[in-house]
């Protein structure tokens, strides 16, 4: 979870302003949360509430999609800002990578693959109904559960390459995909560029660094990359200090609530 509000934050001054690099600094004045945190932190406080709500999940998504959205203005897309100020509740078909982006505390919340696959196609479901929308949400739900219960990278692989084995090839590295790679605000534009990123990554800081590196949506690109990213590797807690003081106060504590209710016991079993 936080590895994606990490990712964000980071990439949040380059998403219009790609740099093909990974020298650059991580914190600047200029860097703040946007619509990824915001969402993200919205699907943890659904999780939380559901726990003591008789309202089915899906409710509790759309309520807090809904309520955090307007609370909170950012760069929304087109489609999800039209959905956002109307009185409507159904989904709009988007295939979008929103649903990738905010899914990962599913990911923690689930108790088996079975589980997270659920919790993340009503997570995306409730906006994002486009089958790609759906998919990106739960290659992404996935590849985290897979990383926080011990799997190995070629396992994680794999399961990659049954969403996206059109991708998944010997040509697809980031050394290639950098040379043309541009915005896309696709899940099947984003998410298989975002799951090679973690794949060849280093450590956490590595992986934001390289997903920045490679262009396109980038602070999108660093939260879905980053949140694996956490969940393999974890994050060294001066990253982790840093982030949380571009955070509204409401933010750090559903953050904090969450670890503590799920995240932090994920890790114990």
């Amino acid at each position: 979870m936080l590895g994606a509000i990490i990712g964000d934050i980071v990439g949040s001054i380059y998403e219009f302003n790609n740099i093909k690099t990974t020298d650059f600094e991580l914190f600047t004045d200029y860097n703040e949360y946007t619509d990824d945190s915001i969402l993200t932190i919205a699907t943890a406080k659904s999780l939380l509430e559901s726990e003591t709500s008789d309202f089915p999940i899906q409710e509790l998504f759309t309520k807090n999609y809904k309520k955090y959205g307007l609370l909170y203005p950012s760069s929304y897309g087109n489609r999800f800002s039209d959905w956002l100020f109307s009185s409507s509740t159904l989904p709009y078909g988007s295939n979008g990578n929103g649903s990738a982006m905010r899914v990962s505390p599913v990911a923690w919340y689930g108790n088996s693959l079975e589980e997270v696959k659920a919790l993340a196609e009503k997570s995306a479901g409730v906006t994002h109904t486009h089958p790609e929308g759906i998919k990106g949400a739960v290659a992404t739900a996935e590849c985290i559960y897979l990383a926080r219960t011990g799997h190995s990278k070629a396992e994680i692989l794999e399961v990659a390459k049954e969403f996206y084995p059109d991708d998944f090839t010997d040509d697809f590295t980031l050394d290639n995909i950098r040379e043309t790679y541009s915005f896309d605000g696709t899940c099947q534009g984003t998410v298989p560029q975002a799951i090679e990123v973690f794949l060849e990554s280093n450590d956490y800081e590595d992986t934001i660094r390289k997903a920045i590196s490679i262009g396109g949506d980038s602070d999108t690109l660093a939260a879905i990359a980053g949140s694996i990213a956490e969940a393999y590797y974890g994050i060294p807690k001066e990253l982790v200090d840093e982030a949380l003081t571009y955070l509204e106060p409401e933010f750090i504590e559903t953050i904090e609530e969450f670890y503590n209710k799920v995240i932090n016991k994920s890790k114990q079993k």
